[in-house]
């Protein structure tokens, strides 16, 4: 059985290089994913951990690699991994999310094949399904430059992933416990979709996994109520709480933090104490080199800073805390001389709050340096975003409502429902009644929120226009995968299209995750070259959980391999799509 599972694993990955090009390097993962002890805010806790390790391994990649994933699920549920911020370039079935990728079952493997096709930056991955990111399961993804592409600063003696979240001391299954009395929500979760269509078809299988025999009341009830999930109970910086994480510095020397926030409701905003942070690198864009006294990071989002240890041999602490919370929570790391004199000492340093106008203010201040490069040799500044006429303008609103007696949240009144199979795959098996393209509109109209699998159509190698409209009290962040677009404007109010003589439309930062203020607007342009169905989502996981995400299909009549790579060889079929072939081996 090893043997044969090798040749499949062989032919199939001997069949993407073929078409992906052999001449890009590849590098070879084996994850072993699992349920174990952590004690991350001295209690204990289940986590998920990725070969016995919480955070999971970094992924150290280098442009156009080819990455083979082969994940083991030792655990007692389905799981899947998702990719945030790699393109997966014509490749949508590798992206990991629900509308694309089966989970994979309990005691089972699936290898990804993914490439980081023109791509540089900092990313990571994270569990994708139901509650799992708040158990662990992430970690972080560097793209570097191909060794003849020039970097715009100098090699740092020290390069560190850094991910940033807030934290419950409730184990996931606390957060979000079912009673698997339910026989709906019992094969929702073994993920026999097909059985679940048929006994359970007039039940949601949404409502099964959110509200079906909930343990927990208090945080059902707060849901019901329309509240957000309880106050988180800290942060963590590397799966570590307060002063757990320290990074280790030589004096005289620069050194890079590549920094995500990979928590589930708050924005954060880092600083370390008397050393400033130059901004160098956002979700793959080298950018202007401005230097900040701490910078903020929404939910979702990655960026790369430079900082010099030029300060007396000491400790120093590194702080994380939440931003337009009305408690603020602080966590600690240690920056450490290597010849330190002693430890930290004095308060740690203070930072923003609940000031909108200083994020904003960072925010429009990161902006694309037009002279480096990029992926390519070529300068980043060589693509003229704001030369191209738009051709399509989206307005996507997202709103707080009950449906049923129960909260849910939507994007332009619709709240996202799964189907009882992968969209991309009822797409590409031509599987009728799973979705309905066109079954969210371009605008909010202001109705009261309804179910739907939401899905909206958009022509491949259109150049559009997307304003995420934000009338609610709180921050939103907004992920797209598949794509970086353009960040080209945002402010307070209502959009209008006289908001566009406010745009950037010379060296916005080019980014795949952007937040959006309370009671205001961010507008996006996005150059729609990646043919599939990508999820646009919120980050704040219990709205995208509880349906603020739809799939945008980006489609063509064409079936060439310039255009969209084929189903994977070694693709699981779930749902509807049980039974159906690939491509034969």
């Amino acid at each position: 059985m090893q043997l044969h599972l090798a040749v499949v694993l062989l032919c199939a990955t001997a069949g993407f290089f073929a078409i992906a090009g052999a001449e890009d390097p590849y590098r070879f993962f084996d994850w072993n994913v699992t349920f174990g002890d952590i004690y991350p805010l001295g209690v204990r806790q289940t986590g998920i951990l990725i070969n016995g390790q919480f955070p999971g391994p970094d992924i150290h990649s280098v442009t156009n690699d080819n990455l083979i994933i082969n994940v083991h699920n030792s655990l007692n549920e389905p799981f899947l991994i998702s990719w945030s911020g790699i393109q997966q370039r014509r490749n949508s079935y590798e992206d990991g999310v629900y509308g694309t990728t089966c989970p994979i079952p309990p005691g089972k493997n699936f290898t990804y094949i993914l490439q980081v096709k023109d791509q540089i930056g900092s990313f990571f991955y994270f569990p994708s399904l139901a509650f799992h990111k708040a158990a662990g399961g992430f970690g972080g993804i560097r793209i570097l430059s191909r060794p003849r592409i020039p970097v715009p600063f100098p090699d740092p003696a020290g390069d560190y992933t850094v991910l940033i979240g807030d934290w419950y001391k409730s184990n996931h299954t606390v957060l979000i416990i079912l009673h698997f009395s339910n026989p709906c929500l019992y094969l929702a979760l073994k993920w026999k979709m097909h059985d679940l269509h048929k006994s359970c078809e007039t039940s949601n299988i949404w409502d099964h996994l959110v509200s079906g025999n909930v343990l927990v009341q208090n945080l059902k009830a707060r849901l019901d109520r329309g509240k957000k999930l309880p106050f988180p109970d800290g942060i963590l910086i590397n799966g570590r709480g307060p002063g757990g994480a320290s990074f280790n510095v030589e004096q005289g020397k620069t050194y890079r933090l590549r920094i995500s926030n990979v928590g589930l409701q708050n924005s954060l905003n880092l600083r370390i104490q008397n050393h400033p942070l130059t901004l160098v690198e956002v979700e793959g864009t080298h950018t202007l080199q401005t230097t900040y006294s701490s910078i903020d990071l929404h939910l979702g989002q990655s960026c790369s800073v430079l900082f010099k240890a030029d300060q007396p041999a000491k400790d120093y602490y590194i702080v994380v805390s939440t931003r337009f919370t009305s408690r603020v929570l602080t966590s600690t790391a240690i920056l450490r001389y290597s010849n330190s004199a002693g430890p930290v000492s004095g308060p740690p340093p203070g930072g923003p709050t609940i000031q909108i106008d200083w994020s904003l203010n960072q925010a429009r201040s990161i902006r694309t340096n037009l002279t480096a490069s990029g992926p390519r040799p070529n300068p980043q500044g060589s693509y003229h975003y704001g030369l191209i006429n738009t051709t399509r303008t989206i307005r996507l609103a997202n709103s707080a409502g009950q449906v049923n007696g129960k909260q849910r949240y939507a994007v332009n009144s619709v709240s996202f429902v799964p189907a009882d199979t992968p969209l991309k795959l009822a797409d590409y098996f031509k599987i009728g009644g799973v979705f309905r393209v066109g079954s969210i509109s371009d605008n909010p109209y202001g109705g009261k929120i309804y179910l739907d699998t939401s899905v909206m159509q958009a022509d491949y190698r259109a150049f559009i226009e997307i304003v995420f409209q934000n009338n609610e009290n709180i921050v939103q962040s907004w992920h797209l995968d598949g794509y970086s677009f353009f960040v080209v404007g945002m402010d307070g109010g209502q959009w209008t299209t006289a908001s566009r003589r406010g745009y950037n439309l010379h060296d916005a930062v080019s980014r795949c995750t952007t937040q959006v203020y309370p009671k205001s607007w961010t507008a996006i342009y996005v150059a729609l070259d990646n043919v599939g169905m990508w999820n646009l989502r919120s980050e704040f996981w219990a709205r995208q959980y509880l349906g603020q995400q739809f799939y945008l299909r980006v489609y063509t009549t064409s079936t060439s391999l310039r255009d969209e790579y084929p189903i994977p060889k070694n693709a699981l079929l779930c749902g509807r799509a049980s039974g159906r072939h690939t491509r034969p081996l």
